[in-house]
């Protein structure tokens, strides 16, 4: 899983062309009727509009970029000089145009004043992430998927804005006395949080 960081405003600016167009690229389903962004991971990572205008040729791909597109952090082509290998740590070799149903959240975030948007992406899928590492309690009891179809519970003892270190706890003597490890910030789940592992 990776977390992506896009500039709000970058966002907002792909939203308003979507908005205003009036015909839209189709996904994989066929014709689409209404804005979306799209997110492209190819040449660089970066969202943009799935809105045709007119006012331009150019053609969605994973080979091409735009500069105005709204680039993930560290993965801009025209200014990241080490863009790939952190489009390879967060997708390895996958590449591709993703369809998002994100926009409407995207534009609460925006109009809340948020500076920067980030996604959470396990490769096929992308939701927006809205916690930080600061809504987390150094110290709290978590559980975050084991990888083996259940959940570990945990200790977290440090966390950044993409991911935690954790402590297993509370779980069978084996388990419990591995080495801390890091896992995404949004695999944390409270206690009480029932999301699928």
């Amino acid at each position: 899983m990776a977390i992506l960081k896009f500039s709000a405003s970058a966002v907002a600016a792909q939203i308003a062309h979507a908005r205003a167009c009036k015909t839209f690229l189709p996904n994989w389903n066929g014709p689409v009727d209404r804005p979306a962004l799209i997110l492209i991971v190819g040449n660089g990572v970066h969202l943009c509009s799935n809105g045709i205008d007119g006012t331009t040729t150019r053609i969605v791909t994973t080979e091409q970029a735009d500069p105005s597109f709204a680039f993930a952090d560290g993965m801009n082509p025209f200014r990241d000089t080490d863009w790939m290998a952190q489009r390879r740590m967060a997708f390895r070799d996958l590449t591709g145009q993703f369809y998002t149903d994100i926009l409407d959240d995207v534009q609460v975030l925006i109009d809340r004043g948020r500076g920067a948007i980030r996604l959470a992406t396990d490769g096929h899928s992308i939701r927006v992430f809205v916690r930080r590492a600061s809504d987390y309690l150094i110290g709290g009891t978590y559980e975050v998927p084991s990888g083996l179809g259940g959940t570990f519970r945990v200790i977290l003892k440090d966390a950044c804005d993409t991911f935690a270190i954790v402590q297993n706890c509370g779980n069978c003597e084996d388990f419990d006395a591995m080495q801390p490890y890091r896992v995404p910030l949004d695999a944390l789940m409270e206690i009480d949080d029932r999301r699928a592992a």
